[in-house]
């Protein structure tokens, strides 16, 4: 895929999937805020996102974002890639999101998105695809602070749906 075709604003389908390409969001940072906010939206109030004092006593020394909240943000990052423009209209539902968060990520950690789509195989029905895809986050330092396997239907372009 040339980089003028990731660019192109018409949609993309099953067939279309770039697959085992990199593809990197711009940066975000993690504020304070962040972690207060998605604490009030979830009730996740663990000690080790909402009291320093706490968690400057544990072994990971300080407060540290929610992995969800981590998940949502790196999703959001790539979900604002313009491949994913293209692609993400056909989409259809998601199947499995397997995630694991091998660092911890703290505030002023800088995130960074990345989509992969891995595998494309057919579905059940002949009008879908399924895609897996990781969604991965890195940290300014260039760590993996998040590692997530997901799996969606995808619609198949319409000329070869039934073939």
């Amino acid at each position: 895929m040339t980089s003028a075709e990731i660019v192109d604003d018409s949609a993309l389908y099953f067939e279309d999937i770039p697959l085992n390409y990199t593809f990197r969001s711009t940066g975000r940072t993690i504020t304070e805020a962040d972690i207060v906010n998605f604490a009030g939206l979830s009730a996740d109030y663990n000690p080790l996102h909402v009291d320093a004092h706490y968690a400057a006593g544990t072994p990971l020394g300080g407060r540290v974002a929610q992995g969800l909240l981590v998940l949502s943000i790196a999703t959001g990052l790539t979900t604002r890639l313009p491949i994913y423009a293209r692609i993400g209209t056909s989409v259809r539902g998601l199947r499995t999101v397997n995630c694991s968060w091998p660092k911890p990520t703290r505030i002023g950690d800088t995130l960074y998105g990345e989509l992969v789509y891995t595998d494309a195989s057919a579905a059940a029905d002949s009008s879908l695809g399924e895609a897996t895809l990781w969604r991965n986050a890195r940290n300014q330092d260039g760590d993996i602070v998040l590692e997530s396997e997901w799996k969606v239907l995808m619609l198949r372009r319409p000329d070869s749906a039934h073939q």
